[in-house]
């Protein structure tokens, strides 16, 4: 058995006691620790305060006791309210707590009605930290109920109330309002993006079917309804259309069934596509992560297409199908209602239930059968369509093969010879970085560590692989110089077995130009390499674009916000001088070493996938062929542009 070494500090005749540990309470975890609840204090933390009161709605309407959710973003574009139709909150005295339920509810981690089935038999709220957490991270929030004949009301800061709950006045009609303005000390940027709103909001709107929900936008003065009585199915046209992805056949298939242990619905269309594309949900909540239950639908698919092959006696010669030939294509939606979703982690993202594997599996796998050999055109089209992918596969195995490293002891031969390589040969202890031009790839060379990290630098601007195939892509040199120092091969043929470095850096200048080119590397890696991505092997590499000067404190700013952020910080006898990096080849090698190389003081951004239908929509608008759509973000978008670098 191998030993790993850790690093040791000697910590001199300090001792560890009782004393040393420390008991939070309350709320006062979550400010300290808020990636534990909401898995970061990014946007995507911020937009998740706003989908946890949004979800308790949602809940409500599961129940069968709301019919509408209106959510508004005030003016200020940094607080939201959102209001239901539903049973209210209870207002009345809690008998543990002995406070009104709707305190303990809102300043009480794991409390809530949907421990167990009496009040919501099927929720997307579990663990009772969602409204708490959101309370804990806000500098106001202010809860107003309508129920047994009055309006209360009850103001908290921070997760502590500062009002006790307060009968306002008689009122006929039920609901309850949520208002909450997340807390500056918490994140960075406390906007809110209407355009993403607007998208979560619709897709909640086709996943539940006959939910009406109203989107106020008091700064733009917009107000949009959503309401699809046909859910899904009208959902899976949508995702259709925006892709511009031509179906291999008119009719959709769809499957709903529902029971005592859960409700399954599912809709999928093959299109010529060459991904495979899957939302999953569960209880209205989508699980970027997938789970059990999309593991089942994927299974469903495959054995229901091999079942039709065989029973229909189809065999083709000179081809073997595999799984990701018959999913290639796939357009599919699943949402399923549970009881008792298992999910991991409190943002829900995915589901870790055993049994809804084999539950999806027993649902969908029957009734695509069916579905196929009650539609023979139909299964003619979808049977042709797995025939090419696998021929398609083949032909780019068999392309990729020759430019592929086919062993780890041909490390060293077959390189592209400006590749400036590490000595290691241990795929699990280097790193690769991709850097723009000759100049900056001089400079990392002199300043990295060159017995684990390596440098390819590229020339300008490389090939927009958007929508070209793979034997297009193989042609240009630049790309063919990064296949062959990753050693992966490409497409179908991809390995990631084969990668010859732990991660793979794309290091570029910190101005549009650098942006674009990453773009563009993003785009080659996401069409031709995706697994490098989901493997979470690729990394943004976060250069700095000023340097700052205070004496003999040197200070590096990442952008112009950091940048005023330090000078904000400095006394006001002090007179920086403040540098500006063009490129990455202004730098020497000490200054990219300390910044950028050197594990100890660099920032990296793991390249991650939230999901792949916003992905394949994102790039095809920034980098496809239609320039009309690249019109239309810009602009939507332009007077969001608070900086633009000309």
């Amino acid at each position: 058995m191998g030993l790993r070494k850790f690093d040791t500090m000697s910590t001199g005749n300090a001792r560890y006691t009782a004393q040393d540990i420390e008991v939070i309470e309350g709320l006062e975890a979550v400010r300290r620790r808020p990636s534990m609840y909401i898995g970061g204090v990014d946007a995507k933390g911020l937009h998740h305060l706003l989908w946890e009161i949004v979800d308790n709605c949602v809940d409500e309407h599961l129940a069968g006791h709301c019919s509408e959710i209106i959510v508004t973003l005030h003016k200020d574009g940094a607080s939201c309210s959102v209001q239901d139709n539903g049973r209210g909150i209870p207002v009345d005295t809690h008998q543990k707590s002995k406070k009104s339920a709707l305190e303990t509810i809102l300043t009480t981690l794991h409390s809530g009605g949907k421990f167990s089935s009496q009040a919501y038999a099927r929720s997307g709220g579990l663990h009772g930290v969602g409204s708490s957490v959101v309370n804990a991270l806000s500098i106001e929030m202010e809860a107003t109920v309508y129920r047994d004949g009055f309006e209360w009301s009850q103001r908290y800061k921070r997760g502590k109330p500062t009002t006790p709950v307060k009968q306002v006045r008689p009122f006929r009609g039920r609901g309850t309002v949520i208002f909450f303005r997340p807390d500056e000390e918490i994140f960075s940027k406390t906007a809110f993006h209407p355009d993403t709103i607007k998208q979560h909001l619709e897709d909640i709107s086709y996943i539940h079917a006959g939910l009406k929900i109203v989107f106020n936008d008091e700064a733009r003065k917009e107000k949009t309804e959503y309401f699809h009585p046909d859910g899904i199915v009208s959902y899976l046209d949508k995702i259709l259309a925006e892709g511009q992805k031509k179906a291999t056949h008119e009719q959709t298939f769809s499957i709903s069934r529902d029971d005592e242990k859960c409700k399954i619905e599912a809709v999928l269309r093959w299109t010529e596509a060459t991904d495979e594309q899957v939302r999953s949900y569960v209880n209205g909540i989508r699980t970027h992560a997938g789970g059990t239950h999309e593991s089942g639908f994927r299974s469903a698919i495959g054995k229901a297409v091999r079942n039709y092959l065989e029973v229909h006696d189809i065999k083709f010669k000179g081809v073997t199908i595999e799984n990701s030939d018959i999913r290639e294509g796939v357009l599919g939606i699943l949402s399923v209602f549970l009881s008792e979703p298992m999910f991991q982690g409190q943002t829900k993202e995915k589901l870790n239930n055993p049994e809804m594997s084999s539950v999806v599996e027993s649902a969908v796998r029957p009734a695509l059968e069916t579905f196929l050999s009650s539609n023979p055109s139909i299964a003619d089209a979808v049977v042709g369509r797995i025939v090419l992918a696998a021929r398609a596969r083949q032909a780019s195995r068999e392309a990729a093969s020759e430019v592929r490293r086919k062993t780890p002891t041909t490390r060293r031969t077959s390189l592209p010879g400006k590749l400036l390589d590490c000595r290691s040969t241990d795929p699990g202890d280097s790193e690769l970085f991709i850097v723009e031009g000759q100049s900056a790839g001089g400079t990392a060379g002199m300043g990295r560590d060159s017995r684990y990290q390596a440098v390819l630098p590229l020339r300008g601007k490389v090939l927009n692989t958007e929508a070209l195939a793979t034997s297009k892509v193989i042609e240009n040199q630049e790309i063919k110089d990064l296949i062959e120092t990753l050693g992966t091969g490409i497409g179908n043929g991809f390995d990631i077995r084969r990668l010859r470095y732990d991660r793979v850096i794309l290091m570029m200048d910190a101005d549009s130009d650098g942006y674009h080119i990453s773009t563009l590397l993003l785009t080659f890696f996401f069409r031709h390499m995706r697994d490098l991505i989901t493997s979470q092997k690729l990394y943004l590499a976060q250069p700095p674009l000023y340097r700052i000067q205070v004496g003999s404190q040197t200070v590096y700013a990442q952008d112009d916000v950091h940048k005023e952020e330090v000078l904000a910080a400095l006394p006001t006898n002090r007179k920086p001088e403040i540098f500006r990096f063009k490129g990455l080849g202004e730098m020497n090698a000490q200054q990219l070493k300390e910044t950028t190389l050197d594990p100890k003081t660099r920032t990296l951004l793991s390249v991650n996938l939230d999901s792949l239908v916003e992905a394949d929509q994102t790039f095809s608008q920034l980098l496809g062929k239609d320039a009309s759509e690249r019109y239309r973000i810009i602009m939507a978008e332009a007077n969001l542009v608070d900086d633009l670098d000309l």
